[in-house]
Order: C-alpha cells, then structure tokens, then sequence
C-alpha cells in the first residue's frame, strides 16, 4: 500500500494509458475515477500521485492543502502534473496552485512513455527515502525513550543507593556515638573503681586511727580522775570519734569494701546519719530537706547499698538543679489495709517509701520507662547510665520496687518501697544481758596480731583491763611463729597486713589447730572470704568499742567452748 501511486486524469483514456504505461514498469498504481476517490485514498498509504492538471479543481486543492499541512515532519508527499496541451501562458490562479504542491514535477503534455516512467520513480524514490528517514526518527525515539527508561531507572537506582548509603552512614554513626559512650563509661568506672580503691585504703587507715584514739578514750574513761573534765574532754572526743566512724563506713560502702548482708535497720536512723554526706555531696546551692516519718520504719536491707542509693539519687538530683533548688527525702509507712496485701503478697506488714524529691528540669515522659536501663542517662556527655539501674536493681533484689514520677520544669521524684519488717522487741533486752567476761573466760590467753602498732598497743590493753592474757605479734608471719609455740584460747587478727593476710593466718592457724576460735577485728576486707572461713559471727568492724570487744571475746570463747 506504501508504494502505489494514485491516478487522477478523469478526462478520456488518460488514466488508463498512465497506469498501462507505470505497470509495464512494474509500478503499481490506483486509479482513482474522481476528486472524492483521490481524497479518500490519500487518506490511505501511498507513495506518489500523478495527475492531470486540468483536475486541479478548487475542491481537490483544499483537500491536498490540508493533507499536505497535516503531514508528519518527515513527510513530503510527491506529485507528479502533467500540464494541459497548448499552455502558452498560465494565469495566476493556475500557478498558486501549482506551487500549493511543494514536491512536485510537472510534465508538459504530450509526454513520452519513459519520461513519465521515470518522473514516477523518481518520486517513489523520493518517498522510499521518506519512510527511511521515518523509521530512522521511530528509531531514534525509541533510543530517546530507552534511554530516557534507562535514566529513570538509574536515576531510581541513585537514589535507592544513596538513602541506604544515607542509612547506613547513620547506623554507623550512631553505632559509633554509642561506642564512644559505652568506652567513656568504662573509663568512668573504671576510674571511680581506682577511686573506690584508693578511698577503701584511706577509709581503712583512717579507721585504725579512729580505733586506736576510741580505745584510749574508754581506758581514759575507766581511769579513776579526781577531775570531772577530763571525763568530760572523753566523752566529746569519743563523739567525734564515733562521727568519724560513721563517714568511713560510708567511704568503704562507696568502696564496696564492706560485706554486703542484708540486716534489721531503721530507715530513719540511717537517713539521719549520712545526713552530713548528702549535704556535702549535692552543694551549698541545693537545700536540703529531711521528712522523715514519726513512727518506726525497719526494713531488711544491706545499709551499705540503701546509702549507697539514696546518695546516688541525692547526686542525680543536684545534676537536675544546677542553678540551685530543693531536695527533699521523704519517708512514709503504710499499713497492709492501705496495701491491700491480699493482693500484694510482697507487703504482708505493711511497706516503707523512700522518695527522693527535687525542683530541678525534670524529665521527659516518652524517658520514663527507660531511666532504669543499664547505660541511658539523660546527661549530655557525663554519666555512666549505671546509677539508676543499681538503684533499682538493689531495690528489686530486696524484695521492694521503684517508681519515678516527673513534671518538665517541676522537678522529678523517685520513690522506693520496701516491705516494713517487724521491729526488734528483744535489742534492748539483748544489751542489758551483754556480760563482760566471767572469771573462767578471763583466764583465757589471746593472741593479738595486727599490724598497726598504735592499733596492736590498743587492743593489748583493752583486753589486759578486761582481765585476759595477751600475746601479741606485728604480722603474719610473726603469728604464725607465735601459733607454733602453743596454742592460744583465741586468735585476734587484723586482715590487712603485709606479706600474709588475715585470712592466710586463719587457713594456717585452722591447719594446725581445727576447733581454734577466732575472731577477725578489720575495717577494709573480702569478707565473703572470711567468712567462708570462720562465719559472720566472728567479725568485728572497726572501730569498736572496749565493751564490744569484752563481748565478742567471751561470746566466741563460749561458742568454742560448747562446741567441744
């Protein structure tokens, strides 16, 4: 269909003789019988038209005009005219329509056989190069197109890559800000673990002084001075002493130096007496506000971590005031009816909060849930994230639970419960039946061994007042040639000591002596060591007291004694 040529010559046999004539050339062609057949079939496929020019009415014009104008870029559609006979001179309107056809040939009549044949392939030529160029502009917009899809997909590709590039950088950056935190807390604690170390041995020297000075201070008091005062001057001087007590227990307690067993303690009592730590702790810019409940409030606890935990509040606290506020601790009992302990189990007296309260920035409620979390702290570059959740991990273990409740710009407050214990009705009874040491246990011989000479010096006399025999060595290996030449009632020995421990001594002496008694008087030890070793029965923290001292002895003398 492409490649037929229409013909129009409606006037006698000239169609006819054109089509014999382009056949014979192998050229094949349509004739068409009128101006509305050519029209139709120009709407069709064909490569060329020839007609006569005397068909080129008005009509046909404006069809061709409006073909021609709708034709595709590549096109140039081919006419071939044979011009009328005789045409001397055209007239103007004969020639615009002539031009109107852009590729045209035109033939003047009587035209030879071949001169037509090849005026007609010339323009299917024409028009083969026509389809040529249409099919290379179909390929080249397919090329356009490919490419554009190819683009697009790159482009897809692109960004696909880049955002998992972007996301991945992320993780990585995140993986590495929260390896930086996890090494900045490691080198925290392993640098309060160096304090701790170095507070426990400072606390452990300071504490053999508080025990020499206490010591000296009760024999002062048990010499017969015609003065009041010197009494007097004692009794102060033993107060500051026993202040002094107090604050290195607490320094070992941050040293973690100190047997952690939960015992009977009054909530209250251990409050007030680290009161002066928690001031010092959070600064003069932060008041300090006790409201500590009138009745009872004993719960089971290691003193040591319940300290250790109100002080880690206290200090978190601070940190949430830094241009200053209040801190209040609160302590409240409440009944098992307020309880409800036939649904709570956990409380069957009853329970004792501990809040610690402030005015500081507060905390956001979407981090609530996880202030608990090993490692999350609300602290831009300090904190380890570790206080909270030993906090927590120490209330949970004691059998209580931990609430926080927070305000943003109001302050925080995190409460702790713990089941109220009963309270001991036999403690002062116990007191008052303490003997001192009766005439069989004070013929008793002891061997002292402690490293300390004021300490050693101290201890000797103490016992020598209360009526014992004393032997005594300056370290371990002095004890054990001690132990080797007889065996003593009851072996006193200090723990930290050079070269061989206490609890060396103890293996030694318990090698050569099985039932020996024993008692341990140190104020920095391993005590799970020692007490796999002789029970928590035979310890004596120091400083203690003469009377402590008289009853520890005559009670592990008994002990052995009813043993055998």
């Amino acid at each position: 269909m492409e490649h037929r040529v229409l013909v129009l010559a409606p006037f006698g046999r000239d169609a006819r003789v054109i089509s014999d004539v382009l056949g014979a050339r192998q050229i094949h062609t349509h004739i068409c019988i009128d101006t509305v057949e050519l029209t139709g079939e120009l709407g069709k496929d064909s490569a060329a038209t020839v007609l006569t020019e005397e068909s080129l009415s008005d009509e046909l014009l404006s069809a061709l005009r409006t073909m021609l104008a709708s034709q595709p870029p590549w096109s140039d559609y081919p006419f071939v005219v044979l011009a009328a006979r005789s045409t001397v001179h055209r007239t103007s309107r004969a020639q615009s329509a002539l031009q109107s056809l852009s590729n045209l040939v035109l033939l003047e009549r009587p035209v030879n056989a071949d001169t037509l044949a090849s005026a007609a392939q010339s323009a299917l030529r024409a028009r083969r190069r026509q389809y040529l160029t249409r099919e290379h502009l179909v390929d080249l917009e397919e090329s356009k197109r490919s490419v554009e899809r190819v683009n697009d997909e790159l482009e897809t590709r692109i960004a696909s890559r880049t955002a998992d590039l972007a996301s991945a950088n992320d993780r990585l950056m995140r993986e590495i800000m929260e390896r930086e935190r996890v090494e900045n807390s490691l080198v925290q604690n392993q640098k309060m673990e160096a304090l701790g170390r170095l507070t426990g041995g400072i606390a452990h020297d300071f504490n053999n002084l508080l025990h020499a000075v206490n010591l000296n201070l009760q024999l002062l008091e048990r010499l017969k001075v015609e003065e009041d005062r010197v009494r007097v001057y004692a009794r102060r001087a033993k107060e500051a002493v026993e202040r002094g007590s107090r604050l290195t227990a607490q320094l070992l307690s941050f040293a973690r130096t100190q047997s952690l067993v939960p015992k009977l303690h009054d909530v209250n009592e251990l409050i007030r007496n680290m009161a002066e730590l928690i001031s010092i702790s959070i600064g003069s810019h932060v008041k300090l506000s006790l409201t500590l409940c009138s009745e009872p409030a004993f719960v089971i606890v290691d003193a040591a971590q319940m300290e250790m935990a109100i002080l880690n509040l206290s200090v978190n606290a601070r940190d949430a005031m830094p241009q200053g506020g209040t801190l209040e601790i609160h302590t409240q009992t409440a009944s098992p009816e307020r309880e409800d302990a036939s649904k709570n189990s956990s409380y069957p007296l009853g329970s004792v909060d501990v809040a610690v309260r402030d005015t500081g920035t507060g905390i956001p409620a979407n981090l609530l849930d996880k202030i608990f979390d090993p490692f999350f702290t609300t602290k831009q570059h300090a904190g380890t994230g570790l206080g909270l959740s030993q906090v927590y991990g120490f209330t949970r273990q004691s059998g209580g639970s931990a609430v926080v409740e927070s305000v943003v710009g109001e302050g925080t407050s995190i409460s702790l419960r713990f089941p109220l214990a009963p309270m001991p009705q036999n403690s002062l009874a116990a007191a008052a039946t303490a003997e001192p040491a009766s005439e069989t246990t004070s013929q008793a011989e002891i061997l002292v061994v402690e490293d300390d000479p004021g300490v050693r010096r101290s201890m000797v006399e103490c016992l020598q007042v209360l009526g014992f025999r004393v032997r005594q060595a300056s370290d371990g290996a002095s004890g054990l040639v001690e132990l080797q030449k007889a065996r003593p009632d009851l072996l006193l020995v200090d723990y930290l000591m050079p070269q061989m421990n206490g609890a060396e001594l103890i293996a030694h002496a318990q090698a050569m002596y099985r039932d020996i008694p024993i008692l341990m008087a140190t104020g920095y030890a391993d005590m799970n060591v020692v007490e796999k070793l002789i029970g928590p029965q035979s310890v004596l923290a120091k400083p203690f007291d003469l009377d402590t001292l008289g009853t520890a002895v005559s009670a592990e003398l008994k002990r052995a004694k009813a043993q055998r």
